[in-house]
């Protein structure tokens, strides 16, 4: 088994043994620290000091009093106060310091004693022809304050109304038209885009897009936005507004529940957000395939509850819109709603037939009769609802006046469009040969 040795000397060549009782050096330069000084000994070294400062001062001012006056430095007491500073007026008689005395007096330059000379800045009828008198005026007329007043000013006239020329209105004609037989189109007859969206052309929008866009003329001359026509004008439409009007999609949604049909609101999500490529139908027949501009513009052609599901319209195009929401609607909207009745037993059991009947036709909404419906059991707890007209929540308010409760409430039919197989939350584009009226 080894054994460590340690050895205790120094053996380092040349090393010098150090007497025992010796005391070492610092290490790493930290020296040894000065010892704490006792607050007596502090006290007495400071009154030391201020001794010896006040004897070295003592001696410092009677070295000052012994000198001569001439040879001490100004103090800033020997000057005179600021108040005695002031230039003193010079009596006659007395003289400058830097003048001479053997000067002999000047007299006036023979420039000043006769005519003015040229060179005399006081008389240049140029410059200073005109300035006596505006010094004049300044001194008669005193100075006005330029800043608003506070309070009302007297003797002060409003100023005038600054009158402008009326401008006049503008004129919907062309170079060659004869002005005796003009007569401005805005002060009678119908808006164009009105007219075109009574005939069915285009919708307002549209109608108007197209008059700027310089694709409208009436009896041959170029249309403008706002013009009025009468009735039975020529209007023709160039053949490229029908070309943009037929790159517009309508597409066909199965909307669930908890989706808005219209904008965002209460904290719920429109139906709009549903509109992308991986919730287009599979079993889609118009084979056409979803880009980002089709989702540009969308604008649902009526409107389902969120509470409610079923087909919801979304389209660009505004003869749609105009087609399934216009006042002259007449396309049918089909309903199934399962509806509940208070009491025991099957709703289609106890209900009675008159309130049947009202179901039908005979019901108001805000004071406004309801167009004929078509009203209809379907089995125990369900009826078909066909619809000519869209108010809000209509078929929930019409069960309510006859004592029933809308459970579920499903749209499966617009016009000749069926919801047919279309997954919920799923939707597909309306193809090419389909039509709702």
């Amino acid at each position: 088994m080894a054994t460590l040795k340690l050895n205790k000397k120094n053996n380092k060549p040349g090393a010098v043994d150090k007497p025992e009782g010796e005391r070492r050096g610092p290490l790493r330069g930290k020296g040894v620290s000065r010892p704490r000084q006792s607050l007596a000994a502090a006290q007495t070294e400071r009154a030391e000091r201020q001794a010896a400062f006040e004897q070295r001062r003592a001696a410092e001012e009677v070295q000052q009093q012994q000198r001569p006056a001439a040879a001490r430095p100004p103090r800033r007491d020997d000057g005179p106060r600021f108040e005695d500073r002031r230039p003193q007026r010079r009596s006659e008689g007395a003289q400058r310091p830097y003048e001479r005395q053997d000067r002999p007096e000047r007299g006036p330059r023979p420039e000043f004693a006769g005519e003015p000379s040229r060179r005399d800045p006081r008389h240049e009828p140029q410059r200073h022809e005109q300035r006596p008198d505006a010094r004049q005026e300044d001194r008669q007329e005193p100075r006005r304050d330029q800043r608003r007043a506070t309070g009302p000013r007297p003797n002060v006239r409003p100023p005038e109304p600054r009158a402008f020329p009326q401008r006049p209105a503008p004129r919907h004609r062309d170079d060659d038209d004869d002005d005796d037989n003009y007569r401005d189109p805005s002060s009678e007859g119908e808006r164009l885009s009105k007219h075109m969206t009574a005939l069915g052309m285009a919708s307002r929008r549209e109608a108007d897009e197209w008059i700027g866009a310089g694709w409208v003329k009436v009896d041959g001359k170029m249309a403008v936005l706002g013009q009025r026509v009468q009735p039975g004008v020529k209007i023709e439409i160039d053949p490229r507004a029908h070309k943009e009007q037929a790159k517009q999609v309508t597409l066909l949604l199965n909307k669930p529940i908890g989706y808005v049909s219209g904008q965002a609101e209460d904290g719920y999500e429109p139906a709009s957000v549903l509109i992308k490529s991986a919730n287009q139908w599979s079993e889609d027949p118009s084979g056409l395939k979803f880009h980002i501009g089709h989702s540009r513009g969308l604008a649902p052609a009526g409107r389902l509850d969120i509470d409610s599901t079923g087909l919801l319209v979304l389209t660009q195009d505004g003869r749609v819109a105009k087609t399934l929401i216009g006042e002259d609607s007449k396309v049918e909207k089909e309903y199934l709603g399962r509806v509940a009745l208070a009491g025991e037993g099957a709703p289609m059991a106890r209900f009675p037939a008159q309130d049947l009947a009202l179901l039908n036709h005979g019901l108001e909404l805000d004071g406004v009769q309801l167009k004929p419906a078509k009203v209809s059991w379907i089995n125990d707890d369900q009826l078909r609802f066909v619809l000519r007209e869209g108010r809000k929540r209509q078929i929930r308010r019409m069960c309510e006046l006859v004592g029933l409760k809308v459970v579920g409430l499903k749209r499966v039919r617009i016009g000749r469009i069926n919801l047919g197989h279309l997954p919920p939350g799923q939707w597909r584009f309306l193809s090419p040969w389909e039509r709702f009226d």
